[in-house]
């Protein structure tokens, strides 16, 4: 009887163990709840890009994006911190503090439970952060280039930073394409040491509304540079607004927004509709928007009390920061418009050059194109530079001084995106890294040439331009 008990014991301590040993969480295996909250998604790398599917309601889309990206949270979130400071002369734990005045209240339970459960991946995979870090990063636009400026006017002081331009795209549908469908390319233009982490392909699968395909950033809800399409037939791109000068941080944040309007419109009335609810001015963008739909095009420019909207189903917008409606330009901006050596204008007229050149051709391919050119249309010379389609501020002894950016500075086209009517009917678009003309940036090299940007050292590293490549919903 003694040897029976024995025995019975030693098996069951040898079950346990095994059951242990079965459940115990591993750096290469998730434990067994998280495996469940990991069900259907995945991640895989190809040409500078990483690829994530992500399914399921708010928490688990949100934990399959912190848990497949945290090493690339982590490392944005260690660069952003010390840039951040740099430029705005504010530190992360003022970011922090904005995030949960300003900006947490005001987003809605549905993207509040996305937000923490990229928390709760992120701590899963060993990564250090919490809910107003996640917030804060999400507001990577809005808050350093928004609310900092007009924060600086509340209290007196000379504005230490300013609205952004970044980016230039452009949408065409009717007879200037080659099937009379839309055809929409972007251009992300930043500085290179986030623009190099910008290359996350986001295919969302979520419990209510629209599958979304986009292009983003790391532990962010939104494209944020935009560019996107719904499988209700939405295609959404944008270019930010140079100079603009107003922010109510009362309103809702952007990034929020921006999200929900991707994920819910099925019409371009849909989308205008839920970007001008409760509107706080952060990110004033011209949103290029697509109908596939109808093949109606619209650009949709929105600041913080002005904004407008102009259509069309034969014709074409463009973008390159500059402000299209007169009232806007002049009540919510300080932009420029003689100053046609500068970036935006230089950018606008090559980009009109090139559509009507392409006129009745374009498709995807000839988006491709135009997205790599390298004209200067001001001083009607080869490029790159800051003029150029294809972006090399950090080749210009001229820099964009409206946008802070300094001789040289160390930014510019990122990458690169474009889609048309038959690529948005199998939800998919073509995207490149880094410079779609072909220039390498080499951060020692450059660091070597340019000892002024010698604090940047730590954050900036090589931008290798990337082929195109075709990313698809569900590809594997």
């Amino acid at each position: 009887m003694k040897l029976k008990i024995i025995a019975a014991a030693v098996c069951g301590l040898m079950l346990m163990a095994i059951v242990a040993f079965r459940f115990a969480p591993t750096t290469s295996r998730p434990a067994f709840t998280e495996d469940k909250q990991l069900q259907g998604s995945y991640r895989f790398e190809r040409n500078g890009w990483v690829f994530v599917h992500l399914e399921g309601p708010p928490d688990r889309l949100g934990y399959q994006h912190g848990y497949l990206l945290a090493p690339e949270i982590e490392d944005l979130l260690r660069v952003v911190k010390p840039f951040l400071e740099h430029e705005t002369k504010h530190n992360w734990d003022f970011y922090r503090a904005a995030s949960q005045d300003i900006l947490w209240p005001k987003i809605d339970a549905e993207f509040q439970s996305e937000i923490d459960g990229i928390v709760r991946g992120v701590n899963a995979h060993g990564v250090k952060a919490d809910r107003l870090d996640i917030v804060a990063l999400n507001a990577l636009e809005e808050l350093p280039y928004y609310y900092v400026p007009w924060l600086d006017k509340q209290q007196g002081r000379v504005a230490s930073t300013h609205a952004p331009g970044n980016c230039s795209a452009m949408i065409a549908t009717g007879t200037y394409t080659k099937d009379h469908r839309i055809a929409m390319g972007h251009n992300a233009w930043t500085n290179y040491i986030v623009g190099e982490r910008w290359n996350i392909i986001f295919d969302i699968k979520p419990a209510r509304g629209y599958r979304i395909l986009m292009d983003g950033l790391p532990g962010i809800i939104t494209s944020d540079d935009d560019f996107g399409v719904n499988s209700a037939g939405m295609m959404i791109t944008e270019t930010t607004i140079t100079g603009f000068e107003l922010f109510d941080p009362k309103g809702t944040p952007e990034f929020y927004r921006s999200r929900k309007a991707l994920q819910y419109s099925n019409s371009i009335d849909d989308y205008v509709s839920i970007m001008l609810d409760d509107n706080n001015g952060g990110y004033a963008n011209d949103w290029l928007i697509g109908d596939n739909k109808t093949g109606e095009i619209a650009l949709f420019e929105l600041g913080l009390k002005e904004h407008s909207v102009r259509r069309t189903k034969d014709g074409y917008f463009v973008g390159s920061n500059f402000p299209v409606d007169p009232k806007l330009a002049r009540v919510e901006t300080n932009f420029d418009f003689k100053n046609h050596g500068g970036s935006p204008l230089a950018r606008k007229a090559r980009w009109e050059q090139l559509v009507n050149q392409n006129a009745q051709a374009i498709d995807a391919n000839v988006v491709k194109r135009m997205e790599g050119d390298t004209y200067d249309a001001y001083e009607k010379k080869p490029g790159p530079n800051e003029r150029s389609l294809c972006g090399c501020v950090d080749i210009s002894p001229r820099g964009i001084p409206e946008w802070d950016w300094g001789k040289f500075y160390p930014g510019g086209t990122v990458q690169a995106k474009a889609i048309d009517a038959r690529m948005a009917e199998q939800m998919q678009f073509w995207a490149a890294m880094g410079h779609p003309c072909g220039k390498d940036f080499i951060a020692a090299d450059f660091l070597r040439d340019h000892p002024d940007y010698d604090w940047m050292r730590d954050l900036l590293r090589d931008m290798k331009s990337q082929p195109w490549t075709m990313f698809a919903s569900g590809m594997k």
